[in-house]
């Protein structure tokens, strides 16, 4: 960690948008336009009665710890050097009815945006969850009345919407957060962290298992409720310093410095389009795969911050906005459209592209739909960016046990209570966009039909690694066992291939080739507040 952005060491707090940082943290997102996230870095605290938060301050530092007074009226203030939470149990008398829609399942934040500006269209106010795929509720604080709320079920139910689900459940009592200071127990339900040194270090114990261990966050942290009943661990940043915590676990530590530039540019620009994934917590970005994978300042790299630095501020822009900045591990040779994976709006930036690097200038894509030209596509292995890389090609096979297990279980996640079957009589690819990606599925079983669409076919059956497969049924004296899926890539293959920007850095290119050769039409820009405000 040779670089210390972030880490400070003066006793001065300024309280800025309810959260409190460091005198010198705050100077520093003043110097240019650093603007501070609110990222969750544990979102479910409290769903589990074993849960435990460690926090520490780094040696010779002090925590100082905020929290409402016991009768809300106002703010108490401590010091420690370590601060345990724990879950207690709260009685409610009487317990209370929490009851919602749920309107939608999805696997994916961008299918769920898609689902809720369609129901939108229809006049219902929404809003958008993650318990654990992604939901979408008709918005509680509208639809507050029990006679409203079932009127708009059966409603809804009886139009033929089968997915939708009233959710109901009786609470005799609340999860509390529970730390001890000194001889004094406090149970709260906010507390806010910051450190004499600039530095919190956070463990997080589940199950008697460490998910986290003295995981180094620079900022201030903040413990708040959420839509689910418990708790998320916020984690605000200066966007800088968070860029640290994601661009080397995102781009990997043996990247060339061109890729790991352009990883950087990325990360700076995805997490400022995606500000409002999590409105309905009270926070703006998770910190695992749904989103990108920050943890903090563990494990930063001389190299990866020398890139950050190198490109501080810039970010890609289209219309003058910043671009929903996807990017994916391994493309299979092709990158996807970004509707070939999810409804909603086109990104007219995130068109197809061959990862070839030495492709035509009159041939950035290629249609690969039919059925000839994939065959041949796929067992080429030659020229892509990808070559060397295992997820360029591979073959994952389903018996129809495995595939019938699987498909049941996310019928079972996506609130479809209605489909039952016992037995897959076939799978077939009924639609396939121009870059090979699957777009409709259709499952034949023994009670009828059921269709698959865009991403949501990744969750419904184990073995492929992204849409861009062929299938090959699998028989055993002469009956159907199986199949096998026959494809490339991991992830959804939309944007930048992190292997493919591997394969051009090396090759002498720059940062912003490699960023223009991934993305359609878009700017290189330094950082303005209109660009995503």
């Amino acid at each position: 960690m040779l670089k210390t952005f972030g880490i400070v060491r003066q006793t001065v707090i300024v309280t800025i948008c309810s959260f409190t940082l460091t005198a010198g943290e705050f100077a520093q997102a003043q110097s240019d336009f650093n603007p501070i996230l609110k990222i969750g870095i544990v979102q479910r605290f409290g769903e589990r009665p074993q849960d435990r938060l460690t926090l520490k301050a780094r040696a010779g530092g002090q925590l100082t710890l905020s929290f409402p007074s016991a009768d809300g009226t106002s703010t108490q203030t401590i010091t420690s050097d370590r601060i345990v939470i724990e879950i207690a149990s709260q009685p409610l008398s009487p317990p209370i009815l929490e009851e919602k829609i749920v309107l939608s399942n999805h696997r994916s934040f961008e299918n769920a945006a898609a689902s809720a500006f369609h129901w939108g269209e229809k006049g219902i106010q929404t809003e958008m969850a993650q318990p654990r795929r992604w939901q979408v509720w008709a918005k509680r604080e509208v639809y507050d009345s029990m006679l409203l709320r079932y009127l708009m079920f059966y409603t809804l139910r009886s139009q033929g919407n089968l997915t939708v689900q009233l959710d109901r459940r009786v609470l005799p009592q609340k999860a509390i957060a529970s730390f001890t200071i000194g001889d004094f127990r406090y149970n709260r339900d906010r507390l806010d962290v910051s450190s004499s040194t600039g530095i919190v270090e956070v463990s997080y114990q589940r199950e008697n298992k460490a998910e986290i261990n003295n995981r180094p966050y620079a900022g201030t942290l903040r413990l708040q409720p959420n839509a689910h009943q418990n708790f998320t661990l916020v984690n605000n940043v200066p966007l800088e310093t968070y860029v640290r915590g994601v661009v080397p676990h995102e781009i990997g530590y043996n990247a060339p410095y061109a890729a790991v530039q352009a990883q950087a540019i990325l990360a700076r620009t995805y997490v400022l389009a995606s500000l409002h994934r999590f409105k309905v917590d009270n926070y703006e970005l998770c910190a695992d795969t749904q989103c990108q994978v920050y943890r903090g300042l563990e494990d930063t790299t001389e190299v990866a911050d020398r890139a950050i630095s190198d490109t501080r501020g810039l970010v890609l822009t289209y219309n003058n906005r910043a671009i929903d900045a996807l990017y994916s591990s391994t493309t299979g040779g092709i990158t996807a459209n970004y509707n070939d994976i999810w409804d909603g709006t086109p990104r007219p930036y995130l068109q197809s592209v061959l990862d070839l690097a030495k492709r035509p200038e009159n041939m950035r894509s290629a249609n690969i739909s039919d059925d000839k030209n994939l065959k041949a596509f796929l067992a080429r292995q030659e020229g892509f960016n990808e070559v060397g890389w295992k997820n360029l090609r591979w073959r994952r096979v389903g018996t129809l046990e495995e595939l019938q297990t699987s498909l049941k279980r996310y019928l079972r996640f996506s609130g479809d209570n209605t489909t039952n079957f016992n037995a897959i009589k076939q799978l077939q690819v009924l639609k396939r966009a121009t870059s090979g990606r699957v777009l409709e599925m259709e499952v034949t079983t023994d009670t009828g039909k059921i269709i698959v669409r865009k991403d949501e076919i990744i969750d419904a059956f184990d073995p492929p690694d992204s849409t861009f497969f062929k299938l090959e049924p699998i028989y055993q004296d002469k009956v159907l066992t199986g199949y096998a899926f026959i494809g490339g890539g991991l992830g959804h293959g939309v944007g930048m291939s992190q292997t493919g920007a591997y394969n051009l850095a090396r090759m002498g290119w720059t940062y912003d080739r490699i960023l223009n050769f991934y993305y359609t039409n878009v700017q290189l820009e330094k950082l303005r507040p209109e660009h995503y405000q």
